[in-house]
């Protein structure tokens, strides 16, 4: 019943704005809200196989990730097995001696949903077998495997905007004709701003940045997105760069901003490249901050199977997923930014407000936030999100940011 009414109040959210909906199937947003679940590719890269993927599935059942709204498994590159004599895609034997078919079957039957990869050009980032020129072919396979969610990268492809386009389309097309709703991520990290056309192509939802890795801030001060791709992107370069595309995300159109690295904790591999040494768990608990305010996907990245205390207290916190998946869909703007901080606002669907207040800086400092300067001219109940606790009445709050941390609060009006 919740999820009925979430889905009607989206519809009539997005027709209230004059939106015209290109992929609603069965009266419904393939992408509601913000997508949400774990993915492989930080932790195990390419050395995947789909006893760790069934493991995975179990612990996000079993630790309260589904529960908290994690209900998808995203399998990212390197599942892929080449083509048989009828240009079929197939799964690597190897990984995956069940196929891809029972393991989505396995998946559903915990509750969740499967998601898969692949790139637009005839090979992946990885190496592996992609779908260019096979759009309608692969799309095909994948509905008959049961697969839900599309990750569709950009590796091999060409650094041009209209064929970025051309090829996003031609998949998404084929994804529609496919017989299953299909969700799609475009994934070409924002060189070609896809945010300015992913819906249009038929994205549900479209990456804003370079990859991220596990850090705070990369050691270079770049100027653009494609800049990131060589220094490596931290969390406060992904924040400062998605700021900007607020306006184009709503109900059913993200903008991503790549996964979480919360509780990898400096792991070798994909996001301990460039720089990727770990962050502390105060930063960890930013990003889930940030992320959520701004709308972005959450897919989490880490070993769910183990899990440490920290890690669960920041993936598992209902009420700032409940930021992330809010109806309205309206993506946080950064009202304050300088050297020491960034204050994030958004309206919720109750009329509520969230707030997010990150120190930037490497100390801790006193902030002094009068709500009158942010907009609101009321008295507001302060709930702190991460102390689970009424905190204050008032118009204004003021209290102490340790370095990096983001204080993320829910203004009730009274």
């Amino acid at each position: 019943m919740k999820k009925q009414i979430l889905s009607l109040i989206v519809i009539l959210l997005c027709l209230s704005n004059g939106t015209a909906q290109t992929q609603i199937t069965n009266g419904s947003l393939l992408a509601p809200t913000p997508p949400m679940g774990w993915m492989t590719w930080n932790y195990f890269a390419d050395a995947i196989n789909e006893k760790d993927i069934r493991e995975m599935a179990d612990a996000i059942v079993s630790t309260g990730m589904l529960k908290a709204g994690y209900d998808h498994v995203f399998i990212d590159d390197g599942w892929q097995g080449g083509r048989d004599k009828r240009n079929t895609i197939i799964a690597d034997p190897m990984k995956f001696p069940s196929g891809i078919k029972a393991l989505a079957d396995y998946v559903h039957s915990k509750g969740l949903k499967l998601g898969i990869y692949s790139d637009a050009a005839p090979l992946t980032c990885a190496g592996y077998t992609a779908s260019l020129n096979f759009e309608d072919q692969d799309a095909k396979t994948f509905a008959s495997w049961g697969i839900d969610y599309l990750k569709y990268d950009y590796c091999g492809a060409p650094d041009d905007t209209e064929i970025a386009k051309t090829r996003y389309k031609k998949m998404a097309d084929a994804l529609r004709k496919s017989g299953r709703d299909i969700a799609l991520g475009i994934c070409e990290w924002g060189d070609h701003k896809p945010w300015l056309w992913g819906q249009q192509v038929g994205g549900q939802l479209w990456r804003t940045t370079a990859d991220l890795r596990d850090k705070w801030k990369s050691l270079k001060t770049v100027k653009t997105a494609k800049e990131l791709h060589s220094v490596g992107a931290g969390i406060i370069d992904i924040v400062d760069f998605s700021q900007d595309y607020a306006a184009y995300a709503k109900p059913g159109y993200w903008n991503d901003m790549d996964m979480l690295v919360v509780g990898l904790y400096g792991k070798k591999g994909p996001s301990g490249d460039l720089g990727g040494v770990g962050c502390t768990d105060t930063e960890y608990q930013s990003q889930m901050s940030l992320w959520s305010i701004m709308n972005s996907p959450l897919a989490a990245t880490n070993d769910v199977r183990t899990m440490n205390a920290e890690t669960k207290r920041i993936l598992l916190n209902e009420e700032v997923i409940a930021i992330n998946q809010d109806a309205l869909g309206k993506q946080a703007v950064c009202k304050i930014k300088n050297e020491l901080w960034s204050v994030f606002v958004r309206p919720l669907a109750n009329g509520d407000f969230a707030i997010a207040i990150l120190n930037r800086s490497e100390i801790a400092q006193n902030s002094k936030i009068d709500f009158a300067e942010l907009g609101f001219n009321s008295t507001y109940e302060i709930k702190d999100l991460w102390q689970h606790k009424v905190i204050g009445k008032g118009k204004k709050w003021n209290g102490k940011v340790l370095p990096h941390e983001t204080k993320l609060f829910r203004l009730k009006k009274i």
